[in-house]
């Protein structure tokens, strides 16, 4: 019990400290070797009848204890650097490179077009949801695809009469979903749940992701309309005091180039136990390829030093992405590792058995969790990061999937966090749309929230 005092305070000095938006990654490493510091005290005052389990499994002591709280910290930064850190870093720089030659951006032009077909504007509005979600599985940045929307399909659904909150609040949430093999925290969850990334997207993410998109895609031609029709005039407002004018820019780039970005993605549907069982791409693999093909082409357009120079963007973006996401990884499971050490997790999983709560509630309960500190932080990185190393041995102790617990985790982060007025994709439309962020969430609130609830009751249903 003591151990979970000391965690219950832990987390809550830590959630604190986040608020008042300090790098996550350094308060989650300062909570867990306080956490593990914790845990070494109390196994010398005999609190802990298994003793202080401070290394993960498989690795020998330094002989001091001092010494091995930081060999936690290299043992863990080692093992996720060459796995689920070459991933997503490969990932993230491939889609950034797509930006600098402009492919990103005439693949928006291009799935964007088939819009100016149709005369009925709601209807449009919810087309255009599933298409943004389309692309968000090529182009994983939420704020670099929305910001390519605003230029291409944002304009479209005004022209057709849908008000510049309405279009806005549709193009925000167009990346709600974190699906893929290009998305980081989709990677992450299905390295936790013992997978491949393209067997954790077909067989369990694309069944819930597309009744997802249907309920959402509906609920905004509803919400939209409802608040239009409510509102106005004021829907068409805008501050400009906040606006910030943006243009599409396609760096000259031919029109075949917007199926550069499908690259990675063919290749890892083609080459996988699916399809061509022979042969298996990972998706550091793929997006190496990618980025070759990528080269090549560049090349018959540019001189090499012109190439050479923009490509070096591939590999600064994986260095970004070592300090930002892959640290934060490495901090939310030396988070975690603390929680365990302590003995808290062990008593949870004791004191929910006894409660007699049945796998669904539980599911509720931690997708609830994350869902407010997605919406209250801003971001679900790093609540996601730091307790979806905890849901195999919760899963295992109430012998139900993993998926069933992680898999709701992970996508409740992105539909919560479009109902944050800080979440960076939220900032970023409404400064180039002009319009005021909470206004924004407003009007973003009720499909996300629908949203929750179809994913997790989907999830019951095919699990």
């Amino acid at each position: 019990m003591i151990g979970v005092i000391i965690s219950l305070l832990v987390t809550i000095m830590v959630v604190r400290i986040l608020l008042k938006k300090l790098k996550a990654q350094f308060v989650l490493f300062f909570g867990g070797l306080v956490l593990l510091l914790s845990a070494v005290l109390m196994d010398m005052a005999g609190l802990l009848p298994n003793g202080a389990q401070i290394l993960p499994k498989g690795v020998a002591s330094t002989g001091f204890v001092g010494f091995d709280f930081f060999k936690c910290i290299s043992s863990i930064m080692s093992s996720r650097l060459a796995g689920i850190g070459l991933l997503i870093m490969s990932a993230a720089g491939y889609s950034t490179y797509m930006s600098k030659i402009g492919a990103s951006a005439v693949m928006a032009d291009y799935i964007s077009r088939p819009l100016r077909v149709f005369r009925s504007p709601y209807v449009v509005l919810a087309m255009s949801y599933v298409i943004g979600a389309l692309a968000d599985l090529f182009i994983p940045s939420a704020s670099g695809l929305a910001m390519l929307l605003m230029v291409t399909m944002y304009p479209v659904l005004v022209k057709l009469g849908v008000s510049r909150l309405s279009a806005a609040a549709l193009i925000a949430t167009v990346s709600c979903l974190d699906m893929g093999p290009t998305s980081g925290a989709a990677n992450y969850a299905a390295q936790v749940a013992g997978m491949d990334t393209m067997t954790y997207f077909i067989e369990y993410q694309i069944p819930v992701g597309i009744v997802v998109t249907i309920a959402v895609a509906i609920l905004h031609y509803f919400t939209q309309r409802y608040f239009d029709r409510k509102d106005g005039d004021k829907a068409n407002e805008i501050d400009e005091s906040i606006a910030k004018q943006s243009d599409l820019d396609s760096k000259g780039a031919p029109v075949w180039y917007g199926f550069l970005p499908m690259i990675p993605l063919v290749l890892l549907f083609v080459f996988n136990r699916f399809v061509i069982s022979s042969i298996k791409l990972d998706v550091p693999t793929a997006m190496f390829i990618s980025f070759t093909v990528a080269l090549v082409c560049e090349l018959f357009r540019k001189t090499p030093k012109e190439v050479l120079t923009t490509a070096t963007e591939f590999f600064n973006m994986m260095g970004k992405q070592f300090a930002t996401v892959i640290t934060l990884i490495v901090a939310g499971e030396l988070f975690a590792k603390g929680l365990i050490a302590t003995g808290t997790i062990d008593y949870l999983i004791e004191g929910t058995k006894h409660l007699g709560l049945p796998a669904y509630a539980i599911m509720i309960v931690v997708v609830a969790f994350i869902s407010i500190s997605s919406v209250v932080m801003g971001s679900g990185n790093a609540p996601f990061f730091a307790f979806a190393p905890l849901v195999p041995d919760f899963a295992q102790q109430f012998g139900v999937s993993t998926i069933l617990l992680l898999m709701p985790m992970q996508l409740s982060t992105g539909l919560a966090r479009v109902m944050s007025p800080i979440t960076a994709v939220v900032v970023a439309v409404a400064g180039c749309s002009g319009i005021n962020p909470f206004a924004l969430v407003r009007r973003t609130a009720i499909p996300m929230t629908g949203g929750l609830i179809v994913m997790m009751l989907t999830t019951i249903i095919l699990n």
